[in-house]
């Protein structure tokens, strides 16, 4: 590991802190979902993120935003929004000099760093296909031309789990484009208490700025750097190889309880993340407990479950915490 690389990555610990703070004047509680998302930062990975209304899902977005010194834009996905409303469209404008129109084109809120794509399952998916080439190749195409996205980017949507009347569940294809699927719980009594003395008593602290755009990349090329034992590497695979019924080697109740497993992208995100968790710890050494701790995020909405453990009462994250106790 080159020697600029390995002094990035010995600072990042303390930068983790120093993030986790500022973000903490703001939001309270919620410090694994805020780690969560500070891996898949530095990782480049999209977050899908699912929780009842009112958990500051929008405000935490925001606020690492505002401490990564980040353009931050809202999409707010309705049913009667267009792909053109993400991306851009092209308008009739005309030379004030000679007189002559020409098309101009006007880009649309997916030209930021953090896009927060609200109730992203609210839209058809005619337009929620709008970001697939933004995540995958981070740039647009219009007409004929092909614009290149500023980096770093990431998209971060969500989703209410409750309310599901007039909602168009997400391909497949997109949601494996989502590193994370992660899930915002509840506060406890004693946050949800601190939640409502800060926000009915005086004003919001204001957060400082951490790291800048050029800054985050350098630590994500330092952190694709970290060395992977063998034997951690092989253990990721197997895990998420496991996780498909058509794998010889499969737990019986991986083909009584699935139906579709992950594909390839699950191995290399579980890998990614165990580097960046590691990283983010102030250790240089990945190891299977890594894998352990992000696999659930990474692998649950990618794994889709038969009627037999629907009709058991089972979600994909309980196929999955079963299957990381049952591989070795």
């Amino acid at each position: 590991m080159a020697k600029e690389n390995l002094e990035i990555l010995e600072r990042l610990a303390d930068v983790k802190k120093q993030i986790t703070r500022e973000i903490s004047k703001v939001i309270v509680g919620q410090n694994e979902v805020i780690e969560d998302f500070l891996i898949a930062l530095f990782a480049n990975g999209h977050c899908l993120l699912e929780g009842v209304p009112g958990l500051a899902k929008t405000l935490l977005i925001q606020t690492m935003s505002d401490v990564l010194s980040m353009k931050f834009s809202r999409i707010q996905f309705t049913p009667d929004l267009m792909p053109s409303d993400i991306t851009g469209t092209d308008i009739l404008a005309e030379n004030k000099r000679d007189g002559k129109r020409y098309f101009e084109y006007i880009k649309g809120p997916i030209f930021a760093n953090i896009i927060l794509a609200d109730e992203i399952n609210r839209t058809p998916p005619k337009t929620q296909s709008a970001l697939l080439q933004a995540m995958q190749e981070y740039q647009v195409t219009a007409g004929t031309n092909t614009f290149q996205l500023d980096q770093p980017f990431l998209v971060f949507a969500t989703q209410n789990p409750i309310e599901q009347e007039g909602t168009y569940p997400l391909p497949e294809a997109q949601l494996d484009r989502f590193m994370f699927n992660i899930y915002i719980d509840y506060p406890s009594q004693d946050e949800e208490i601190e939640i409502v003395n800060r926000t009915t008593h005086g004003e919001m602290e204001k957060v400082n700025n951490i790291l800048d755009g050029s800054q985050i990349l350098e630590i994500q090329k330092s952190v694709r750097e970290i060395p992977v034992s063998e034997h951690v590497l092989q253990y990721a695979v197997k895990l998420a190889r496991s996780t498909r019924p058509i794998y010889t080697d499969s737990p019986d109740f991986i083909k009584k309880w699935v139906n579709w497993g992950a594909g390839p992208r699950a191995s290399q995100f579980l890998v990614l993340a165990e580097k960046n968790k590691a990283a983010l710890d102030g250790r240089f050494t990945p190891s299977e407990n890594d894998i352990k701790q992000v696999a659930e995020i990474v692998l649950q909405h990618r794994v889709l479950i038969s009627f037999a453990a629907e009709a058991e009462g089972l979600k994909s994250r309980d196929v999955i915490e079963k299957l990381i106790e049952k591989i070795n």
